[in-house]
C-alpha cells in the first residue's frame, strides 16, 4: 500500500477523484492510501474535501510556514523553499511514500524534489511537451490552445523533476479543440479526463514503487 499525499490550491475535484476511488476499491485492491492533504491556500475547499473523508488537513502556505512578517518580505524563491520544506517535514510525519500534485500551484525546489525522485506525480491540463512550463495554469493553458488554433487538447499526469512539466510522462488523455470553444468550454472537457487521469496515474506509480502488492 502506498502511503500518498496529495498537494492541493484549489478546489479538489481531482482530489475527489483520488478519494472517490480508494473509498471504492478498498476491499478489492487499491494500492493507495491517501494519508495527508496539503494545502498553499488556507481557502481552499479541496482542504473541506479532505475533511469531509476523513483525512488529515494541513496547510503549508507561506504565511503559514515562515510566519506573516517573514512571508511578506519575502522572494517567490524563499517562499518556494520554505513551502517546500514543510512539505517535506510533514511527508516524514507522515510516512509518505508518494506525493500527488493534484492542482499545486507552488512549484517545488529545494530538497524535496531529490527526495522524492520518482515518488512525485504532478497533472497538467494540457498535452504536454506543448503548453507546459512557468505560467502555464489554468485557464492560461486553455488560452494559450485556443490561439495556437491546436485541434486537440488533454490532459497529462507526469514524473516531477527538477524542471516545470519536464519530468516522464506516465498517461495523456486528449479531447478535440472545437471551432467554438473557450477557455471555459474546453476545461469543461477536459476535467473530466483529468479525473480518470490523476487515479490511473497514482496507480501506476504505485507500480513503478513496487507498492501494489
Amino acid at each position: 500500500m502506498m502511503n500518498t499525499a496529495v498537494l492541493v490550491s484549489g478546489g479538489g475535484t481531482n482530489l475527489q477523484a483520488l478519494i472517490d476511488y480508494e473509498m471504492a476499491h478498498k476491499a478489492d485492491g487499491c494500492p493507495y492510501t491517501i494519508k495527508v492533504v496539503m494545502s498553499d491556500h488556507k481557502d481552499a475547499y479541496a482542504v473541506e474535501r479532505a475533511k469531509n473523508a476523513g483525512i488529515p488537513a494541513e496547510i503549508v502556505s507561506p504565511y503559514a510556514v515562515m510566519g506573516a512578517d517573514v512571508a511578506k518580505a519575502a522572494s517567490r524563491e524563499e517562499k518556494r523553499e520554505a513551502v517546500s520544506n514543510a512539505v517535506l517535514s510533514l511527508c516524514n510525519d507522515y510516512n509518505i511514500d508518494a506525493i500527488v500534485l493534484a492542482g499545486w500551484l507552488t512549484v517545488n525546489s529545494g530538497k524535496l524534489i531529490k527526495a522524492f525522485e520518482n515518488r512525485m506525480i504532478n497533472l497538467h491540463p494540457a498535452l504536454l511537451p506543448k503548453f507546459g512550463g512557468v505560467g502555464m495554469w489554468g485557464h492560461h493553458v486553455h488560452e494559450a490552445v485556443l490561439a495556437a488554433k491546436e485541434t486537440e487538447s488533454g490532459c497529462t499526469v507526469h514524473l516531477v523533476d527538477g524542471g516545470c512539466d519536464t519530468g516522464k510522462i506516465l498517461v495523456q488523455k486528449k479531447v478535440p479543440v472545437l471551432p467554438d470553444d473557450t477557455p471555459e468550454t474546453l476545461y469543461a472537457r477536459i476535467a473530466p479526463q483529468e479525473h480518470i487521469a490523476i487515479v490511473e496515474g497514482t496507480i501506476m506509480l504505485s507500480g513503478l514503487l513496487g507498492k501494489n502488492q
